[in-house]
């Protein structure tokens, strides 16, 4: 759902798609995932018109959604402009966090209190940027903060300057890549950045790896003029959008590129 909301749409409806190892875990833990997915397109006021299932080793679950969207308002990560700034609407770190969950180096109790905002939809914040005038919108997923920034910057053909100490980070993200943890994805990501990617900021291996942390539900990028930038903070901030922050700007530069400054 969150890939229509960065276009600017509204979904409507969508298909469970399951891989579940039913031989291997109860049917009740299957129930849950389905439900809980069913909660989230209910809250984004979508439908689940069926799905399909498999048997497999692992449990996986998604949804293939179907959205719709204004011709003439379509966001794309391709339009940012010269004298943009950057907006991002969640903290990252939820790679390395789940990871070390997993491994036992993070407490449950420590990443079940960031569930509710990790799991929360980016439906609000888009339709309150759909006030605005947006001129480029991706979410964050996968392939860090860098490779995002950096689609923006090779689609719009311009060099984008990424704050570091304006980045909002959920607890424990740096702690637990000091404690040698990572993930499966940030080795990829770094190599996805090689040649586009400059560091002028002083950084740590470990505060540099949360640069390409891959994310699970992450926030919006919005590029917005600087001229509309501090008011659409304060109305995403007036609805308990609280992690909202100024993450970076749009210049000229010799190439499409990502500056960590």
């Amino acid at each position: 759902m969150s890939d229509v909301y960065a276009m600017g749409g509204k979904p409507l409806t969508a298909l469970n798609l399951v891989m579940f190892p039913i031989k291997k875990l109860d049917m009740s833990i299957l129930r849950e995932i389905l439900r809980g997915g069913c909660d989230k397109v209910f809250e984004a006021g979508a439908s689940i018109s069926g799905g399909h299932s498999v048997d497999d080793n692992e449990p996986k679950y998604g949804l293939a959604v179907t959205g719709v969207v204004h011709p003439d308002r379509i966001l794309t990560n391709c339009g940012a402009k010269e004298g943009d700034v950057l907006i991002l609407t969640k903290p990252i770190g939820t790679g390395v966090l789940f990871n070390a969950c997993r491994s036992k180096k993070l407490p449950w109790r420590d990443l079940e209190v960031l569930l509710p905002e990790v799991a929360s939809l980016n439906k609000r914040a888009i339709e309150i940027a759909l006030n605005f005038d947006i001129h480029a919108c991706t979410d964050i997923t996968g392939f860090g903060i860098v490779g995002h920034f950096l689609e923006m910057a090779k689609g719009s053909g311009l060099q984008i300057n990424l704050f570091y100490d304006k980045l909002p980070f959920y607890p424990n993200a740096l702690h637990m890549y000091r404690r040698g943890e990572t993930t499966g994805s940030n080795k990829a990501n770094r190599k996805l950045a090689e040649g586009f990617f400059k560091k002028i900021k002083e950084l740590s291996r470990e505060e540099e790896e949360l640069l390409f942390d891959p994310q699970t539900s992450g926030g919006l990028l919005l590029s917005v003029p600087s001229t509309e930038a501090d008011r659409l903070i304060t109305e995403l901030k007036r609805t308990g959008i609280e992690a909202v922050a100024r993450v970076g700007e749009v210049v000229a530069g010799p190439q499409p590129s990502v500056w960590v400054i």
